[in-house]
């Protein structure tokens, strides 16, 4: 299963394991002056085939519709139509086929709308690559590059293919998109260089060895294809609730159709009603319904930099017990930063963003603060790059070197001061010496000698002229540094009255001081933390990363205490208490996000890298960055974060919670409105009615209390502190925390008051069954305000609920008044006074219910921070939650 055999690259072994040519077929190796010859490069690519990673497969629209066709409840919609099909309901039939259809567009076009945001995202892994081929170099498209190409690599280019170099000066590769290293990786001949991966410094030869799918990055590809796209909690529960529905509205018709039989009424007439009743006891516009929240979701989630490509991922944001974080690139930035300065003088803080020189270092240091940033400037070879229209500055170069030159320009020390010092001679950067040193021409003709290099590699005797006291005082400071996470760099200097010989530039050197640098952690970042920590959400730390960096980040960002795991101690997913895992593989990411998912958490995955990839697919919902991120992580993400901003996560949450809370809103009304109609078809007989209600009307009713109020409460904004509320617990029933003793008792009020409505009409010679008919409606749409959100102070009312009522009401007194529908709906004409009844009768169950939840509101306390004292799963104060709803 191991990707990377060693975290730090791939041995000889693996190297055979991977190619596409058995060990004793490779083809002569090229001569690293001509490289291959175009017959050769034909030949190699008819064995081996293009260098891509397959393309993820596009659905066509015939999939598409099938796929929202296929949705348990979008399946009962068809059987409702059907039903209403036999029964001849032609106005009925039109109408719940407009909902399906409604249903079908928005997430077809939903899933268009985030696959062509996701395509302008796209960046091409290396679109071209420099090759020489007969005796020449040439400009390759990267598909193009076949095993046994000579690959010339520079700075800021993409390796095109898994090469071994052959010649290498200077060469630094940042391996973050495998490894989730920070820090580019120093690389020397007969090192391996993998594809994907920028080269930041340097120069190098190579040779290719793998391309496609064999590559390091195409055999993570094959690990994110193998995952298999897991269903949201919100399709399962929607699964298990349509089984139920159905099973139950089946019985209870069978019983009225056997109840009417036994009356002695015609077989024909009670299949109708029995048929009726099974539609009546299911939300038929539930699909349309949840499909219409999740859109509208996304379309809120967009304008905050959110891109939504799996639509019912939107609500599983809302389910999320734990958020398992990448480090690089998401909580912080993804670029070094030099934060602390130590010199004679002191420690002394830098201030500034990314690679804008604008800054100041405090306290200033006089000196020896300048003699540090003359020296980090010097010893030097990056160049900043201004911003161009209204972006940010960027590098060229080493992004540390980068960084340290930024440094300087804070220190008040700019690059037109190198040209006061002209470079005359230089030690480059190796992987064996970890320091580099530099010789320069003074003003004032005499020579400057500048190292700067890893405290190991420059606080030694054999460089050195201090004292050992003063060398013993920075040894300890830089690993007081190191162990609080930074990355230490130690510069030192002299002056030659003579120009030093080359094998004397690194002798007699005096300490300048210290530079701490640091992956500095994205602003906002511990906001984020806080909010999470005060939703219940469990925030996990995971990184390829040294342990001592990833706590020290995890320290910045204010996550809680608790134990750091590395790769080599995974055994201890399971243990409570674990907050980061680092110098973590991409195959034990999926291991780590699995164990989560056997513990029962819903867990979310965010991530930038093509490490991270196979663990996006894994997770319950994935979230890839789209800014920094790569494509790998993009395709296999749920969502894309266009802002890279981790914040957003916590706006996903809280739509994710409101559009669940919106779903169960929607099914306590209907489900209470459906029982009701049950309540009256089943003992209206026993009560001396015949038949209580025609299949029309109650066909008409749903249409309208269904219809348009329905689709306005998934619009609800969501309820005040649901940010403040631990997460519900991930196997918790859709009709679960209380819900379903709600829809009894609303759907018997309901049922009572209609009943009531039939009783009194009858005693006093009205036309009983329109009265029943016009009170069970007007019931109904009062309970639709009863249960909409509880307002946020300042927050504006959903207009859409009131505006879909009133036009529901009016279509209900149409039923009555209008002599065309009284004739379709079989209903009689009512006066004033009988309206009046109805509306008294019908207002009443939403004001009890109404009044219910005030009072429980009253007895409960207001949620806050102390709800995340629950813990990950939930368990306690849910119920309140959802009592609300």
């Amino acid at each position: 299963r191991a990707v990377f055999p060693q975290c730090g690259g791939m041995d000889s072994a693996a190297t055979a394991r991977a190619a596409p040519f058995p060990a004793d077929e490779l083809p002569a190796t090229p001569r690293l002056e001509d490289g291959l010859s175009a017959a050769d490069v034909l030949a190699r690519r008819a064995t081996s085939g293009p260098n891509t990673t397959p393309d993820p497969p596009r659905r066509g629209i015939a999939s598409r519709i099938g796929g929202q066709l296929r949705d348990p409840m979008v399946m009962l919609l068809l059987v409702a139509m059907a039903v209403t099909v036999v029964l001849a309901d032609v106005t009925d039939a039109v109408v719940i086929a407009i909902v399906i259809t409604v249903n079908t567009v928005v997430g077809i076009a939903q899933e268009a709308r985030a696959d062509r945001a996701v395509d302008a995202l796209r960046q091409l892994a290396a679109p071209t690559a420099r090759v020489r081929r007969d005796g020449r170099e040439q400009v390759v498209p990267a598909a193009d590059v076949v095993p046994g190409d000579v690959v010339l690599l520079d700075a800021g280019d993409i390796v095109p293919a898994d090469v071994r170099l052959a010649e290498a000066a200077r060469l630094q590769i940042d391996e973050a998109s495998l490894t989730g290293e920070s820090v580019p990786v120093g690389k020397a001949a007969g090192a391996e260089a993998h594809a994907g991966t920028i080269v930041t410094s340097g120069r190098g030869t190579g040779i290719v060895t793998r391309t496609g799918a064999s590559s390091a990055l195409g055999r993570i590809a094959a690990l994110v294809a193998a995952e298999p796209i897991r269903r949201t909690p919100l399709q399962k529960r929607l699964t298990t609730l349509s089984w139920t529905l159905g099973i139950t509205a089946l019985a209870l018709s069978a019983i009225v159709l056997v109840a009417g039989l036994v009356q002695g009424r015609g077989f024909g007439e009670m299949l109708l009603v029995a048929i009726s009743l099974t539609v009546a006891a299911v939300p038929e516009s539930l699909p349309a319904v949840v499909t219409v929240a999740l859109a509208m979701g996304a379309y809120r989630m967009a304008r905050r930099s959110a891109i939504v490509r799996n639509l019912p991922a939107v609500e599983t944001l809302g389910s999320v017990t734990v958020v398992a974080a990448d480090k690089t690139g998401t909580l912080t930035e993804g670029r070094m930063t030099a934060e602390q300065l130590v010199t004679t003088a002191g420690t002394h803080r830098v201030s500034g963003t990314g690679y804008d020189p604008a800054g100041q270092v405090s306290p200033g240091g006089g000196n020896p603060v300048l003699r540090l940033a003359r020296d980090i400037l010097l010893c030097n070879d990056a160049t900043l790059v201004p911003p161009q229209a209204g972006g940010r500055w960027t590098a060229t170069g080493d992004p540390m070197e980068a960084a340290l030159l930024a440094a300087a320009h804070r220190c008040g020390i700019g690059r037109d001061e190198a040209g006061n010092y002209p470079r005359i001679a230089e030690v480059p950067f190796d992987a064996a010496r970890h320091r580099m040193t530099t010789a320069h021409g003074t003003p004032d003709g005499r020579y400057l000698v500048t190292c700067k290099g890893s405290p190991e590699s420059v606080l030694v005797p054999a460089l050195l002229a201090d004292p050992p006291d003063v060398v013993a005082r920075f040894t300890a400071e830089a690993e007081r540094l190191a162990a609080d996470g930074y990355r230490v760099l130690a510069v030192a200097d002299t002056v030659h009255a003579d120009r030093p010989p080359a094998d004397q530039l690194e002798r007699g050197l005096h300490l300048a001081g210290l530079v701490a640098l640091v992956d500095p952690v994205r602003e906002g970042a511990d906001d984020v933390v806080r909010a999470f920590g005060e939703a219940g959400i469990r925030l996990i730390l995971i990184t390829g990363d040294h342990p001592a960096t990833a706590s020290a980040v995890a320290d910045r960002i204010g996550l809680p205490p608790g134990r750091i795991v590395s790769g080599t101690g995974l055994d201890e997913v399971r243990a409570d208490g674990v907050r980061v895992f680092a110098r973590t593989r991409p195959e034990q990411k999926l291991m780590i996000v699995g164990a989560l998912q056997e513990q029962g958490h819903v867990v979310a995955m965010t991530g930038d890298g093509v490490n991270d990839a196979p663990a996006l697919r894994r997770a319950d919902i994935g979230v890839a960055m789209g800014l920094g991120g790569t494509e790998a992580a993009r395709q296999a993400g749920d969502l894309v974060l266009a802002d890279d901003n981790l914040a957003t996560v916590t706006h996903a949450v809280e739509e994710g919670r409101r559009i669940y809370a919106n779903v169960r809103r929607f099914l306590g009304y209907a489900l209470s409105g459906g029982l009701a109609e049950v309540i009256v078809m089943m003992t209206g007989p026993s009560l001396g009615f015949g038949l209580p209600l025609l299949p029309a009307q109650i066909l008409w009713i749903n249409m309208l209390t269904h219809g348009l109020p329905g689709v306005a409460l998934g619009a609800e904004p969501a309820e005040r502190g649901a940010m403040r509320q631990p997460p519900r617990p991930p196997g918790e029933a859709m009709l679960g925390a209380g819900l379903w003793r709600r829809v009894t008792a609303t759907g018997t009020a309901i049922a009572g008051v209609s009943m009531a409505a039939a009783l009194l009409a009858r005693s006093h010679g009205l036309p009983w069954q329109t009265m029943l008919f016009t009170t069970l409606g007007f019931a109904q749409l009062g309970v639709a305000f009863a249960v909409r959100s509880r307002r946020v102070p300042g927050a504006p009312r959903n207009p859409l609920l009131a505006a879909a009522v009133a036009l529901s009401v009016v279509l209900q007194v149409a039923a009555v008044l209008a002599p065309p529908l009284r004739v379709l709906l079989g209903t009689d004409a009512l006066g004033l006074a009988g309206f009046a009844l109805c509306a008294g009768l019908g207002v009443l169950p939403g004001i009890a219910l109404a009044a219910s939840r005030w009072i429980a509101g009253r007895r409960s306390p207001s949620a806050g921070p102390s709800a995340a004292a629950a813990g990950p799963t939930g368990q306690q104060g849910s119920e309140h939650h959802n009592l609300e709803v």
